[in-house]
């Protein structure tokens, strides 16, 4: 019996031994051709890519907020891109435009989840994502730099990079504005500038861009302000230009929402179709507020389009490394802005 007993040990351990050698430690990465439904064709072979093919990728999209039309936009062209492409994208953004810690907790979250091959980020400032993106770095995910734009010199300070960056031209945005603005001026006509968040790069790019179209078109500038990107802000400093400057012709937003503000600033004066006013985004309410005639113009960044390139290239630069090289400043990806006016608001809002 005791013979019996360690003849079927010995058969049970054989039969244990031979069970774990037996199991699939890895197989083969499908690295196949893959079309993003883009003008970029991903396919072929890959080298040493080890992420598999387009639909094996998670990927995330970090944006500064759905609380106006262009963000929304952005988030929708994302999520449309994905689903139509049959991809995994996780969309996130924060609670706000200076939301800087809350968004950079969420940055934090994605890269301990150890889940995500590359994430898209837009951030809140120039510097309130680089910690998080030089982790990210550390962990081998590919960052992309949507929007707002990294400030080199402090991503260069903490050895962070990134593989690519989509924006508008925002100083080109500002210029064309405020440009149109001054076509229907005379030279030496009163003029002001409503910006965001002071230190804000976009902000700071589409004010410059209109105090430049003002300045080579002669005009006065009497006020260029801060408003935090908020309606009401940007509502009562509107109301105090009115009434200390009489003559103003004209005020350019850096976006749309500050331009309702002012808008209502300049209906509550008795005034509209006096002062002409330019808004920034595209947002709905401000293209109706053109076709209507109580807006001037507004200068519309196509941000769906934007959200769209964002995965795209993610997926790209995923697949394709070799063509994204890390930079703590990579060249801009634009995307084109369009000067909203009456003569073709309308049409917009059909699209």
């Amino acid at each position: 019996m005791k013979k019996l007993l360690a003849l079927l040990m010995s058969l049970a351990m054989v039969f244990a031994m031979v069970a774990c050698s037996s199991t699939d430690n890895g197989g083969s990465t499908n690295n196949g051709s893959t079309n993003n439904g883009g003008s970029t064709d991903n396919g072929g072979d890959t080298g040493d890519d080890t992420t598999g093919g387009a639909a094996d990728l998670k990927l995330a999209v970090i944006l500064k907020t759905q609380a106006t039309d262009f963000w929304l936009k952005m988030w929708q062209g994302a999520e449309n891109y994905a689903n139509e492409n049959g991809l995994q994208v996780d969309l996130y953004a924060a609670q706000s435009d200076s939301d800087y810690e809350g968004q950079l907790a969420i940055l934090e979250n994605c890269i301990n989840t150890g889940e995500y091959d590359a994430i898209a980020i837009a951030p809140c400032s120039a510097v309130n994502m680089i910690t998080g993106v030089k982790a990210a770095n550390d962990a081998d995910i590919t960052i992309i730099n949507l929007d707002e734009q990294f400030d080199a010199a402090e991503m260069e300070s903490q050895g962070a990079v990134c593989s690519g960056y989509i924006a508008s031209d925002n100083v080109a945005v500002g210029y064309q504005g405020a440009e149109y603005l001054c076509s229907m001026l005379s030279e030496g006509d009163q003029v002001a500038v409503i910006e965001g968040i002071s230190g804000n790069v976009s902000s700071e790019d589409r004010a410059n861009g209109a105090r430049s179209a003002f300045e080579d078109n002669g005009m006065e500038i009497i006020g260029s302000q801060a408003c935090n990107w908020d309606m009401q802000t940007a509502m009562d400093t509107a109301a105090t230009w009115i009434t200390q400057y009489p003559d103003l012709k004209a005020i350019y937003c850096c976006n749309d929402g500050m331009a309702m503000g002012v808008m209502q600033a300049i209906a509550n004066a008795g005034k509209t179709g006096e002062i002409l006013l330019c808004g920034t985004d595209g947002d709905a309410d401000a293209v109706t507020a053109v076709a209507e005639g109580n807006m001037t113009a507004t200068v519309a960044q196509d941000s769906a389009s934007m959200g769209a390139r964002a995965v795209e290239m993610l997926v790209d630069a995923c697949l394709n490394p070799d063509n994204y090289p890390t930079s703590t400043s990579p060249e801009k990806s634009p995307v084109d802005a369009v000067l909203l006016t009456i003569d073709n608001a309308a049409e917009w809002q059909q699209q």
